[in-house]
């Protein structure tokens, strides 16, 4: 396949790298390189640069021309610090030799750095990357670095003022880019070399040279080229790196932004390339960090996760996608912990895949064809089942995972389809194994949990009414309606009384849909729990004791108001959304002005609070990541319509400030961004009354806010109805022109809306 550029249309991060390389008309021919020093279990951010190099190097195979892409181990570096999962005792004896002289952990490996490298090198295989592998340490011991050392050696000048331009620090005079193996106790870190005559370079093993390791005292004098087979030392590592680059032939190669900014190593590289060795500096690829929960991690202290780690809870097409979707300049937040961020994989790779088979955004199609393994599969329709589902229907026991998907797409699965679930399935019971949020954990305690004393005694009435409802056979839409409408008449708030349910179930205050939940279980052993946790008394203490625990409270202090005059929610969405909370206010003769210096002052005061707020924080805030999951369930891309609270945010963090409409939008905007809930005003005189929340009719439409063309409902989505018709779209995503406040409007209709836990 040849690739046609699109002059108009944005193109592919890689696809972009390489039009730029191409029509530079230099860095010919095409040779794309990474390197990695194997000094323990490799952690997975590194396959974020084995990625983009490859993905660079594809996007010019595609772009009709040949390339090559090699892999160099740098397995001459020394043991500078001790993984923690190896034992001190027996391996601290070889802190500061090179990795090829120290003994492979499992001994079978040729070294210790071969036993890391292909661990390493079989995940990045395992993922699409294939590269010519080359090892540094060969590269020395073969003779081919010994030219590069004597240039260097001999220009050591000029080299210590490329270091004193760039660091502002002067280098000593008896300063060389070059560190021996000293040949009595075979270390590297500790070995200083301050002479050289053309020959020979003078150096001592420096017993104090590091803190982590100790030297053998040694003085002398050594060769600094190796060949046939021996090896005496290498260059400094940012002097070596322009070396090899000219060595092999490198044409293109890219770093972590902390090599490539300001007096980095690129830096120093660079100038070496141009006044020492005079050979074109590659073309550089500056890429964003990986982060693992935030935080940036050390594969040689075996902090955070390994490649291989991680290549057994995601599958190859998956992990690819993990870096081929993501702009190389933008960061990568690896966090599987969060609580959904998994299955969001799933669903932005089958968003990519849908892409490609009914040629939506190119973008998003290339990315999915970028993150094949190997064939790219053929344009055709096919039933991708959602991971997120297919989580969900394995703990339930009763239900036949073909048979079920097979309802949900309208026929029977294809083979092809049933080998997507099947693979769905292995990865979706890892997941729930280790990361899925309560929810997705559908097993019931054998033992009444201790956490039922911490429940009030309208909960624990509660849940004695409940037996009397799980007498009676039911379907599950209508057992959760009914346990809805009982904790409306027990006048418990509904997340109270769901808690007392998965308290009493399952030891927690979250769970998954209550009804689907009991009904998967026998009646007499439901019956049992609900009337062992409704006994008004303590537990029993291990020691036969009563214990008295802390009641549980509600946080709010504000009564629940039933008037369906004036709004209600739709029993469907009670169904579906129990933990759905709404409030609403209707405020008379208000004074509304276009602006109002007190509240452009607060709204000053809230942009210094979020300076430091980034778009990863941000999206890692719990009501943002409610508001993502309710849109998920509705079927909105949340990337294209984004929740107000989140929509908000982002605009202050992407520096564009704040909106200025009225004071009344103003304010409640404050509110919005302040507390992340989603908050929508409307002219009350403009309403027709009642209102209520529900799906929206198939169909329906509605002319929005800044549109001269009316926008079609779909029925999954949730939105505010009067006799109108529905006046905003998406749960307050935006308003119905027909309803928007302005300084005419006197009398204010307010909807405060969460959907948290759902």
């Amino acid at each position: 396949m040849v690739l046609r550029y699109n002059s108009i249309k944005p193109m592919f991060w890689a696809d972009r790298i390489a039009k730029t390389i191409i029509d530079s008309g230099k860095y010919k021919p095409y040779w794309v390189d990474d390197m990695k020093t194997p000094s323990g279990r490799i952690h997975v951010g590194s396959l974020r640069g084995v990625i983009i190099h490859d993905l660079v190097y594809k996007a010019l195979l595609d772009a009709g021309n040949s390339a090559t892409f090699t892999y160099v181990f740098e397995d001459q570096d020394p043991m500078d610090a001790l993984p923690h999962y190896l034992d001190a005792n027996k391996w601290s004896q070889y802190l500061g030799q090179p990795l090829f002289t120290i003994p492979s952990p499992d001994d079978k490996a040729p070294s210790f750095a071969h036993f890391y490298a292909n661990e390493f090198q079989e995940v990045f295989n395992k993922i699409g990357a294939t590269p010519q592998i080359l090892w540094s340490g060969d590269l020395y011991r073969s003779g081919r670095m010994n030219e590069g050392i004597k240039t260097c050696l001999d220009k050591v000048a000029i080299i210590r003022e490329i270091y004193n331009e760039t660091y502002k620090k002067r280098m000593a005079d008896d300063w060389y880019p070059f560190q021996v193996m000293c040949p009595k106790c075979q270390k590297e870190s500790t070995t200083r070399v301050t002479h050289w005559d053309g020959k020979e370079v003078t150096f001592a093993c420096k017993v104090d040279a590091v803190e982590w390791t100790r030297g053998c005292g040694f003085k002398g004098k050594i060769s600094p080229f190796s060949g046939g087979g021996e090896y005496h030392g290498k260059l400094s590592w940012k002097v070596e790196w322009p070396v090899k680059w000219m060595v092999i032939g490198v044409t293109v190669e890219g770093a972590g932004k902390d090599h490539m900014s300001a007096g980095g190593s690129h830096d120093i590289a660079k100038l070496i390339c141009d006044r020492v060795l005079h050979f074109p500096v590659p073309y550089p690829v500056a890429y964003e960090f990986f982060l693992i929960g935030g935080k940036k991690m050390s594969s040689s202290k075996g902090l955070g996760s390994s490649s291989k780690e991680v290549s057994e809870i995601l599958p190859p097409y998956l992990l690819r996608f993990l870096f081929t979707r993501t702009d190389f300049n933008q960061t990568i937040d690896f966090d599987p912990v969060v609580n959904m961020y998994i299955p969001d994989l799933f669903d932005e790779y089958d968003r990519c895949w849908q892409a490609y088979i009914e040629n939506g955004d190119e973008n998003l199609a290339r990315a999915f064809i970028l993150a094949q393994i190997s064939k790219v599969p053929d344009k055709e329709k096919i039933f991708i089942p959602r991971f997120k589902d297919v989580a969900n229907y394995i703990e339930h026991p009763n239900v036949d995972l073909k048979q079920k998907f097979a309802e949900i797409k309208g026929s029977v699965l294809t083979v092809a389809e049933e080998k997507i679930l099947a693979e769905r399935e292995q990865y979706a019971r890892i997941w729930i194994g280790k990361y899925a949020p309560p929810e997705y954990k559908m097993q019931m305690v054998k033992k009444l949990p201790e956490q039922v004393g911490h429940l009030t005694d309208e909960q624990k009435k509660y849940l004695a009414k409940i037996v009397s409802l799980i007498e009676v056979d039911m379907t599950a839409d209508k057992l959760q309606l009914a346990l809805y409408n009982l904790a409306k008449e027990s006048q418990l708030e509904t997340k109270q009384a769901f808690a007392a349910i998965y308290t009493a179930f399952i030891g927690s205050t979250h769970g998954p849909r209550a009804a689907w939940f009991l009904l998967q279980y026998p009646k007499e052993q439901v019956i049992e729990r609900l009337k062992e946790a409704s006994v008004d008394s303590g537990l029993a203490s291990p020691t036969g004791r009563r214990t008295t625990f802390a009641r549980m409270t509600t946080n709010s202090t504000v009564p629940i108001t039933q008037r369906p005059d004036l709004f209600s929610i739709s029993d469907d969405i009670k169904i579906k959304y129990p933990s759905i909370s709404v409030g609403i206010a209707l405020i008379k003769n208000v004074h509304i002005a276009k602006t109002n210096p007190q509240l452009e002052l607060e709204k000053k005061e809230l942009l210094v609070t979020l300076q430091a707020l980034t778009t990863e924080q941000l999206g890692k805030y719990p009501e943002v990541v409610s508001y993502r999951k309710l849109y998920k369930e509705m079927g909105i891309d949340w990337h294209s319509r984004r929740p107000s609270p989140e929509a908000l945010l982002r605009r202050v963090v992407l520096g564009k400030g704040l909106y200025t409409v009225n004071t009344c939008v103003d304010a409640y905007n404050l509110v919005v961004m302040k507390h992340r809930v989603s908050v929508g005003a409307f002219d009350a005189d403009n309403i027709k009354f009642p209102t209520v929340l529900r799906f929206a009719g198939e169909g329906d439409q509605i002319l929005l806010l800044g549109d001269s063309e009316p926008t079609k409902y779909h029925s999954s989505e949730i939105t505010y109805y009067d006799g109108e018709g529905g006046y905003n779209i998406d749960f307050n995503f935006r308003d119905a022109q027909r309803t928007k406040v302005t300084e005419k409007t006197k009398n204010l209709w307010i909807n405060v809306d969460g959907v948290f836990d759902s």
